[in-house]
């Protein structure tokens, strides 16, 4: 097969980039032609060395372009993109080629669903977040700081500003969400990849009828290291300062029950908590060999997201290396943590209820017990890279045969 890898990112820039580059690679490993198709440089050298073609149009994102003002005219329909990928999908087999997008929101913008549908290739989609069908991506309000339940795109919708900066940039969204119906991206996936059962559940109602869903796992990176010996040291977070994270009931609640927590990232919020918490260690963003060893020795790591998430990988990472892990029940990252047995599950968004968690795993007999599980539970069952490539082919093979199928 020839497979396209549609991606905003040609380098790991979080979850959704990383899914795309391992997968693109594994692919290649097994024998078939992958290209990767992104918006924003630079390219990860490791492509090119597992035989990736990629194409790069080295377009800005948000955190880098120049001019805000051009760069919400590319994300909201990015014509570069879709002229390039256009041209990719011209000189393609469609009898063995499929386009799988990973993320699009971040630059290339819902044009490249237009060059998708008038190729008429065969089409995955993976909901790395919800932005397929809610126009802020995430069902939840961030002027509220809660999980928004309101129908996307109905009135209560249009009307509300749940945007983190202003209604400004939320009518941006709503007028790209338009688009995004009528690019013809959402005809033309046969079939969506979901991550987690949350996730399922809270976009069902509005994926596209035709298009069937497939529960698979996101691949993650991990060695086995063994069961640990000792319960491990702090209680860690890994990941962005801010609001939806929820970041600051964790500084709170390891301020109540007396514990130091070590924060390992950055965010809009580093300095507000850095002044509030003078207690909690700020390590700011960390190589993943660095995180891997954080992880290691962590006594647990604090996962407080008060948003669904989709499937974080952070917390799989924690458990097989063997840290508990404690984690809100409100985000799809609870599916992997047995609660009282390789981690807690605490109340979103209530800092006593994570404090008394973490006094909890305060106690190292119960610390090591739950690392011991987790690590057990872990490697039992676990989210190799192989499993993941596997699963894909086979659904690339159902994405081919569906062109096959007459229009009913």
């Amino acid at each position: 097969m020839h497979v396209i890898i549609v991606a905003d990112h040609a380098h790991i820039n979080g979850g959704q980039a990383k899914v795309a580059i391992d997968s693109a690679m594994g692919l290649a490993s097994r024998g078939h032609r992958v290209t990767y198709f992104a918006a924003v440089g630079p390219v990860d050298a490791r492509l090119a060395q597992a035989r990736v073609e990629t194409i790069c149009l080295e377009q800005p994102d948000i955190e880098t372009a120049s001019s805000k003002l051009a760069f919400l005219k590319q994300v909201t329909w990015n014509t570069t993109a879709e002229r390039a990928l256009g041209d990719l999908l011209a000189g393609c087999d469609l009898a063995q080629t499929v386009a799988h997008v990973h993320a699009w929101p971040k630059s290339l913008s819902p044009s490249i669903g237009a060059a998708i549908s008038s190729a008429g290739v065969a089409c995955v989609y993976t909901m790395h977040e919800y932005f397929l069908v809610c126009p802020n991506g995430g069902f939840y309000d961030y002027q509220a700081q809660q999980v928004c339940t309101r129908t996307p795109m109905s009135l209560s919708c249009v009307s509300v500003n749940c945007d983190a900066r202003n209604y400004a940039r939320k009518a941006a969204r709503l007028a790209r969400h338009v688009l995004l119906g009528r690019s013809g991206l959402p005809q033309s996936m046969s079939r969506i990849v979901t991550i987690s059962d949350l996730q399922e559940r809270v976009s069902r109602d509005y994926l596209p009828p035709h298009a069937a869903r497939h529960r698979i796992n996101n691949p993650i990176d991990a060695v086995n290291l063994g069961p640990k010996s000792a319960p491990g040291g702090p209680f860690v977070y890994i990941g962005r300062l801010s609001g939806e994270k929820g970041v600051a009931h964790l500084c709170e609640a390891a301020r109540r029950a007396g514990v130091t927590p070590v924060i390992a990232g950055d965010g809009p919020l580093r300095g507000e908590l850095e002044a509030r918490y003078p207690g909690a260690t700020f390590l700011g963003w960390r190589s993943p060999e660095q995180v891997r060893e954080l992880m290691r020795g962590a006594r647990a790591l604090v996962f407080p997201s008060v948003w669904y998430e989709g499937q974080p990988l952070t917390v799989y990472e924690a458990l097989a290396m063997g840290t508990p892990v404690i984690v809100s029940d409100a985000c799809a990252g609870r599916e992997a943590v047995v609660s009282g047995e390789t981690g807690l599950w605490f109340r979103s968004g209530d800092a006593d209820d994570l404090a008394r968690a973490m006094r909890v795993l305060a106690d190292d007999a119960t610390a090591l017990a739950m690392s011991r599980a987790a690590h057990a539970r872990y490697w039992a069952d676990p989210l190799t890279l192989d499993r993941h490539v596997a699963a894909i082919e086979e659904l690339y093979g159902a994405a081919l045969a569906d062109r096959l199928k007459p229009a009913v």
